[in-house]
């Protein structure tokens, strides 16, 4: 059965979304079955694989709302063992949609409907991996509840731990009421420069403050891995030399260490 691992952070631009797409294309290539969910309207994950709309028949937005099954909704795509769950601008309707479903139907569970979906085939797989939007609302917590643990992406800049304590406290919450056995699988170090000392400062201040719960790995800042998504191809398909595609290699083995696998 897969293990569910969601990234999430409310703080935009921390590579969240790189390391979504990248992790789950390193999983790929190590050998295991991996399914790459788009939970954010944006779509990133889903443009940065190479795909737009015209690409695909349904997306998560239908499989949440039970318009389609997540068996007809999930594509998989040309690289090693990665398929992609997609996301269009419809999912910034889901919260409505979700009120809408509480007021005809008390017994509805907005937060349980991922997890509920995700049952249907995480047999299938060995990981699945969710882009989360950045915002701690119905959707980030529809993952939160669906996962078996959470990697949160910190960057390596001034005011990297901004904010971190209420995605803390939300995670707690949730392990509280609805997903006891949530878990921070890792904290991952992204965007160092490794030419300023205020990178230093933050990963310094970071294993400070997380201890043994960050990853050693740490993703560089690097022009090569920003290009990527606009070429639709993870990085160590884009440049398979990129010391990006080591450092997602490194992750990739050291989440599969952590599992015991």
């Amino acid at each position: 059965m897969a293990k569910v691992i969601s990234l999430v952070n409310q703080k935009g631009g921390v590579g969240k979304t790189t390391t979504s797409i990248n992790l789950a294309a390193a999983l790929g290539t190590l050998g295991k079955k991996t399914l790459l969910v788009d939970l954010d309207p944006q779509r990133n994950a889903t443009t940065g694989l190479g795909y737009s709309n015209s690409d695909f028949d349904h997306d998560i937005y239908e499989v949440l709302t039970n318009l389609c099954s997540i068996k007809d909704a999930i594509k998989k795509t040309k690289f090693k063992n990665l398929s992609i769950l997609p996301s269009t601008i419809n999912l910034a309707g889901v919260d409505v949609e979700f009120v809408k479903k509480m007021l005809d139907d008390p017994t509805f569970h907005q937060n349980e409907q991922l997890r509920l979906v995700l049952n249907e085939i995480k047999d299938n797989y060995d990981y699945i991996i969710i882009d989360c939007q950045p915002a701690l609302g119905v959707a980030t917590m529809n993952a939160l509840v669906a996962s078996d643990s959470v990697i949160i992406p910190v960057q390596c800049e001034f005011f990297a731990l901004e904010g971190i304590t209420q995605l803390l406290n939300s995670i707690i919450m949730v392990q509280s009421s609805m997903n006891p056995t949530l878990r921070i699988e890792g904290v991952l170090l992204t965007m160092l420069d490794g030419r300023t000392i205020i990178g230093l400062e933050v990963i310094e201040e970071v294993r400070k403050y997380f201890k043994d719960k960050v990853f050693n790995t740490i993703i560089p800042r690097l022009v090569r891995l920003v290009e990527a998504p606009s070429h639709g191809k993870p990085i160590n398909e884009y440049d398979p030399k990129s010391k990006a595609t080591l450092a997602y290699a490194n992750l990739a083995k050291e989440v599969i260490m952590r599992d015991g696998n």
